[in-house]
């Protein structure tokens, strides 16, 4: 066997490979003759098949499947021998003409191809114990709590219904509608009996502000234009109007913060609402604060390891993301001018993100290997169940889906085992706590989970 090194470009390699016919062709016969135990033809004994019969019947397959097995063992050593890791498949190029091919699998000529692959460059890693790490700290004060039992309160309040006066602000108006574009009745234009509270933002613009006014059993046209970017394709920036009737108008009541109120919360008394509340928050905070140190050390790793990464990773991870930031201003209605942009600039700003993910996943993944973090099938049951858990009366469903979906389940164990992975650098590098506001805790969150 003879191999070539033909292209040798950064992590770009090419090797051009012979094989000898009679490599291939002993193979072959080899095969050709632990088959002489297994093949049953009429006019012969069991194992009484002579090799050269065989050959005959089964030669073009056999040295198919043995020229397979030789590109793939070869492959297989080549990049051992010189410590590759492969960033992707292999990219084999193979004679194509017909008589070659039938050549080739008649014996009669040498296997040669030519094996094009990218590899993953050697990452040195660095000293983790030199890292320094802010974690920002929020104690959940008692004003958080009343702010939060306020906020479920707001959503609990009681409405009553008004014995005069017409609906205002904040008031919920049970209507029925009838809605037409030029005239013309469309799907799901019509509704009976629906709530709409004014002010709270639920229908399109225009619909809720123009209820104001209304008296119960008075019927108003409402006009309206749906928006540019609404999920009714048809629908999108068309003009229409809706024939509506107040059925109801209930104005907003108190609620009385008490213990009455966490009993129909399913709490025993205010305090044990109150607990509730501040143990969420605390969860909410910690989560924040886990955010901000994993984006912190992730800027750290992503200074410390410089090195080009694998250009077809980095594509792939580009494509996924602007494939998706498409489909998502498209549905929305908006361009790069709405973001203040251009689309050659936000490419630029994605190519820049791919490629930090793509390093970055690469420097995880050297830190998880060299120091035997694994992620057990434990863990990742736990995961599942707790996705399960999220879809109550489907959770059978979902637990199927994901046992017998590798993909899927390849995606429940890569954030488990990057956490482990960020949890054994944490531990190495010397954390600070740093106390904070909830503001600034929660500041540019958006931002982080895009470029993380």
């Amino acid at each position: 066997m003879q191999v070539t090194e033909t292209l040798n470009e950064g992590l770009k390699h090419e090797f051009k490979i012979s094989v000898p016919a009679s490599d291939l062709d002993a193979k072959a016969d080899a095969k050709l003759v632990d088959l002489k135990d297994k093949v049953r033809l009429n006019g012969f004994r069991p194992g009484k098949v002579p090799v050269a019969h065989l050959k005959k019947i089964y030669g073009r397959s056999v040295m198919a499947e043995t020229i397979d097995q030789t590109i793939s063992d070869t492959n297989k050593q080549i990049f051992e021998d010189r410590g590759f890791r492969l960033a992707g498949e292999p990219k084999i190029t193979m004679p194509t003409e017909k008589d070659q091919v039938e050549e080739l699998l008649s014996g009669k000529t040498d296997l040669t191809y030519t094996v094009a692959i990218e590899v993953v460059p050697q990452i040195q890693l660095a000293d983790f114990k030199s890292f320094s790490v802010e974690k920002p700290v929020v104690d959940v004060s008692d004003a958080d709590v009343d702010d939060a039992i306020k906020r479920i309160a707001e959503g609990s309040r009681p409405y009553n219904a008004k014995t005069e006066g017409t609906a205002e602000k904040g008031d919920r108006v049970t209507i029925s509608f009838k809605g037409t574009i030029n005239g013309e009745a469309f799907d799901g234009g019509t509704g009976e009996g629906i709530q709409v509270v004014i002010g709270a933002g639920q229908f399109i613009p225009g619909f809720e502000e123009q209820l104001i006014g209304i008296g119960t059993g008075e019927t108003r046209t409402l006009k309206v234009g749906f928006p540019k970017n609404y999920l009714n394709e048809k629908l999108a920036g068309q003009p229409a109007e809706f024939e509506t009737t107040a059925t109801l108008i209930e104005a907003p009541g108190e609620t009385t913060i008490d213990d009455e109120f966490a009993k129909t919360l399913g709490l025993e008394s205010l305090d044990k609402l109150k607990e509730a509340a501040r143990e969420r928050l605390t969860a909410e905070f910690a989560g924040a604060t886990r955010q901000k140190v994993k984006r912190a050390l992730l800027d750290r790793l992503d200074e410390s390891h410089k090195f080009e990464a694998p250009p077809s990773l980095v594509a792939e991870e580009f494509n996924l993301m602007w494939n998706s930031i498409k489909a998502e201003m498209d549905s929305s209605g908006k361009t790069f001018a709405d973001e203040n942009t251009t689309e050659d600039a936000a490419k630029e700003e994605y190519q820049k993100i791919a490629d930090r993910r793509v390093r970055l996943g690469l420097v995880l993944s050297e830190i998880g290997e060299k120091n035997k973090i694994t992620v057990t099938d434990d863990e990742v049951s736990r995961a599942v169940i707790e996705r399960a858990r999220q879809m109550p009366g489907r959770e059978k469903e979902v637990w199927d889906y994901y046992r017998s979906n590798a993909q899927a389940l390849a995606q429940i164990r890569a954030p488990i085992y990057e956490d482990k992975v960020v949890d054994f650098v944490l531990e190495l590098a010397t954390v600070t706590e740093k106390k904070v506001t909830k503001d600034e805790l929660f500041k540019d969150e958006d931002a982080e989970k895009t470029a993380a």
